[in-house]
């Protein structure tokens, strides 16, 4: 079964360039490493040899779900959102009723997710709770300390 995820044009090109790193530089490093260690001698009890094959099937195994991820990759077409409701690459503006603080996040896909620049995945407990709102709403979202309730303010594109 195919996994589908969606992402910017940023986060996609990310994953292209960590993907290339992968395959250009990372792998014929462990490919030297192993010629390296097979270059010392008995291969029956040569640890050097056993941990650079361990190091490069595992960077294998990361290359493969990489390219698995990158062929189930689509990109989202910001022309065909509707701006009226908080959907993917919405920024939304929302006060918290219970404190009155208020906050801003951009609803990114999962692995674009960024807390720290105000990007939250919208897999995330408030990510879901925020999609499908428009402004004027009240989001009841529920998290492990029971339930928040935002007003949603301001509903822009990124």
């Amino acid at each position: 079964m195919s996994n589908i995820s969606y992402y910017t044009k940023e986060g996609l090109q990310k994953l292209r360039e960590e993907l290339n790193q992968l395959k250009d530089i990372e792998r014929p490093k462990a490919s030297q490493a192993i010629g390296e260690a097979r270059d010392k001698g008995d291969l029956s009890e040569n640890a050097e040899y056993d941990a650079a094959k361990e190091a490069q099937g595992l960077l294998e195994l990361k290359i493969s779900k990489m390219e698995e991820t990158l062929s189930n990759a689509r990109l989202i077409d910001e022309s065909q959102l509707d701006t009226s409701k908080a959907l993917v690459l919405s920024t939304v503006k929302l006060k918290n009723q219970t404190n009155g603080m208020e906050m801003k996040y951009t609803l990114v896909a999962e692995s674009e997710a960024d807390l720290k620049n105000g990007k939250i995945s919208v897999n995330s407990p408030i990510g879901r709770g925020l999609l499908g709102k428009k402004v004027g709403e009240i989001a009841e979202i529920t998290v492990p300390n029971g339930t928040l309730k935002f007003d949603i303010l301001e509903i822009t594109r990124s």
